[in-house]
Parts: structure tokens; C-alpha cells; sequence
């Protein structure tokens, strides 16, 4: 019995040691078969993906490459038009004429100022005299009555400066240098400046309802609070005797700056006022004896007015002409020194008008997108 036992347990061993050695070989055929079937399925995905690759590459060199379209600029002509003048490298913020007829002084972001005579008006290329508004940039220009100087708000240090224009031997125009900066007094943006035909004072407004008269030296003579909520436009009179203002109210007020026979100040006092708009003003023009004015408002109208009256007897102005505009939002109007025609200029365009019928005569749109 013991010797069947012991002869038995060689027996299971071996059969023990068979078994295994066949379920590892099972076992090792099973993984090389799914290795092979994963090998053959990468070499199948393999060429798809460069396929897909190949055709996107071809779709994108299929597209044409796009080209933005370059806006042809269109120089803008008319009849009227007597020159461009071109210098400044940043917007322009300003220009004015000189009192003698022989310059133009024009103010930009650049920093500079540049003289430009009115002669060469006619010529392909305009030469010009630069000055630079040193340490700013000038948002307002006015010339001084003698065309000697000229005097421009600086738009950081909200003030205003004086700058002379030398002159050279030859009687032509020199370099420009800066004279006088007035005291700064304003706490809101100065948006207007105006100096007086007769030299005795010069006028600043700001966003508020402030309006500064000032001697020529930078003195203050007088502050005014207009009570027109914010202050749009203001301006001097052609003949010296008023500074006007308008804003948010539908009114131009107008005050006149007295000086006794010696030409010392006296006193700024009212004058009269234009009311008759149904919104805001957003400017007013004098012709040039300040007897006749226009104005021009939001709502949508302009209006031409007899100021030549006693208003130390409160008598008011007359209103003779209300004209309709050609655009929506009217920034500017100017009134001829005759008193006989109107211009209003607003969205990138002008518009002519008679002033004592009312009637449109011109229109000059797209002025400055190069567009007509």
C-alpha cells in the first residue's frame, strides 16, 4: 500500500508539471496573437491618418490667400476749394486766419503749431513754419490782433499760453517761441478761447459754466458763471465789445466787457440773449459789426437774428430768419462778415444758405473721407 502511494506522487507531479508548461504556452500564443492583431491595426490606421493629414494640407493650399481690400482714397475737389495743406503728423485740432489775411496758424496732437502763408494757397507744396508746444499740445489757437503772436490752450495743463512769431530780416516770418503761460484757474476742460480785435482782453470757457476774461498780461478780470448747465461754445466778438456763450440751454447769452476812455476794465455786463431754439445751442456766429447773428441748435434748426439794438434798454433781438439744416447733428455755424450767408457744418459736411431767406444754395458732403 505504501509502495502505490509513493509511486503515485511522481506521477501527479509530472502530469502537474505538463499542465502547466501547456496553459503557459496557451497563454504566450494568446499574446502574441493580440500583439500582432494591435501591430496590424496601427499599420492600418497609419495611412488613413496620413491621408486625412494629406488632405488637409491640400485644402489649405486649395484656399487662396485673403487679401483685405485696400480703400482707394479719392482726393476731395470742388470749385471752391482753394488747397490742402499737409504737415501735421497727428489729427488737427484747430486753425484760425491771421487779422492781415497773410497767415494760417494750425494746432494738432503733434505737439506743434505750424504757420502756413495763405500766398502759397495756390502752389503743389506749401512750406510752413513749425513751433512746438513744448512739454503738451495745443487744443485751441487764436491769432493776436497784430498777427504777431497767437495764443492756444494746452490741453494738459489746461491753460493758455501765449507764443510769439519772430521776424527775419528779409520782413518774413521767424521762429515761433513761447511768451507767457496764464495761471491755470480753470477746474473743468477749457473747450474755447477768443482774444478781442481791440487787444484789451482775451476770453476762455471751459466745460463748465465758467468763462474767464483775461488781460493780455494773464490777469484776471472777471469770472462769469454762465447758469447753462455746461457750457458748449463761446466766443469774442469780431468788434471787441462781447464774449458770448450757449450750452445745454436753448439760449446764447451775451455779455459786453466795458473799459473807460483811459482803457482801464470797468466791468463785464449783460448784454441781451438769443432765446427762441427749443433744445441746446451748440454754436453761434457774429457778422462782423456784431449787428446781426446766427445760431444753431439740436433742434434741428438755425436761426438769423438783428442784434443791432438799445439792449442798455432791455430791448431784445429780432428774429428774421429760421432755416432748416442739411445734416442731423450740426456742430458749427459761421455767418459772413456781410451778414448775408450762413454755413453750417456738421457730420463731415457743409451746408450754404442765404441768411435772409433761409434758403439752401450748397452742400459739399464727405469732405474729409475722401469720398464726394
Amino acid at each position: 500500500m505504501a509502495d502505490s502511494v509513493e509511486n503515485s506522487v511522481p506521477a501527479l507531479a509530472v502530469t502537474a508539471a505538463v499542465g502547466a508548461v501547456v496553459l503557459l504556452f496557451v497563454l504566450l500564443c494568446s499574446v502574441g496573437r493580440r500583439a500582432d492583431k494591435k501591430d496590424e491595426d496601427e499599420q492600418k490606421t497609419e495611412p488613413e491618418e496620413k491621408k486625412v493629414n494629406k488632405t488637409e494640407k491640400q485644402t489649405k493650399k486649395s484656399k487662396p490667400a485673403q487679401r483685405h481690400k485696400r480703400i482707394q482714397h479719392v482726393p476731395f475737389s470742388h470749385a471752391w476749394l482753394a488747397t490742402i495743406l499737409k504737415g501735421h503728423s497727428s489729427p488737427v485740432l484747430d486753425f484760425d486766419f491771421s487779422p492781415n489775411g497773410k497767415y494760417l496758424i494750425s494746432t494738432a496732437e503733434d505737439r506743434s503749431a505750424m504757420l502756413w502763408s495763405t500766398k502759397e494757397f495756390s502752389k503743389k507744396e506749401h512750406k510752413f513754419i513749425r513751433g512746438n508746444i513744448e512739454l503738451d499740445h495745443g487744443t485751441r489757437v487764436k491769432f493776436s490782433p497784430d498777427s504777431k503772436a497767437f495764443i492756444v490752450c494746452l490741453g494738459n495743463a489746461n491753460t493758455a499760453r501765449i507764443l510769439r512769431i519772430g521776424k527775419k530780416d528779409d520782413g518774413s516770418p521767424g521762429n515761433i517761441t513761447a511768451a507767457l503761460d496764464f495761471p491755470k484757474k480753470h477746474t473743468a476742460e477749457i473747450i474755447q478761447i477768443g482774444v478781442a480785435s481791440n487787444g484789451r482782453f482775451i476770453m476762455t470757457c471751459s466745460r463748465d459754466t465758467t468763462l474767464i476774461v483775461w488781460s493780455i498780461k494773464g490777469e484776471v478780470l472777471s469770472i462769469l458763471d454762465t447758469h447753462q448747465m455746461n457750457n458748449v461754445y463761446a466766443a469774442v466778438s469780431p468788434c471787441g465789445r462781447f464774449v458770448a456763450s450757449s450750452g445745454f440751454t436753448p439760449d446764447v447769452k451775451v455779455w459786453e466787457v466795458v473799459f473807460d476812455k483811459g482803457g482801464g476794465f470797468k466791468d463785464v455786463k449783460r448784454a441781451f440773449e438769443l432765446k427762441g431754439h427749443s433744445s441746446g445751442v451748440n454754436c453761434f456766429s457774429f457778422n462782423s459789426d456784431s449787428s446781426r447773428m446766427a445760431s444753431v441748435s439740436k433742434d434741428g434748426t438755425w436761426k438769423y437774428w438783428d442784434t443791432n439794438i438799445r439792449y442798455e434798454l432791455s430791448q431784445d433781438p429780432y428774429l428774421l430768419t429760421t432755416g432748416s439744416i442739411h445734416c442731423e447733428i450740426p456742430s458749427h455755424i459761421s455767418l459772413s462778415p456781410d451778414g448775408r450767408s450762413v454755413a453750417v457744418g456738421g457730420d463731415n459736411s457743409i451746408g450754404f444758405y442765404n441768411a435772409v431767406s433761409g434758403e439752401e444754395e450748397e452742400v459739399l458732403k464727405n469732405i474729409h473721407d475722401g469720398r464726394y
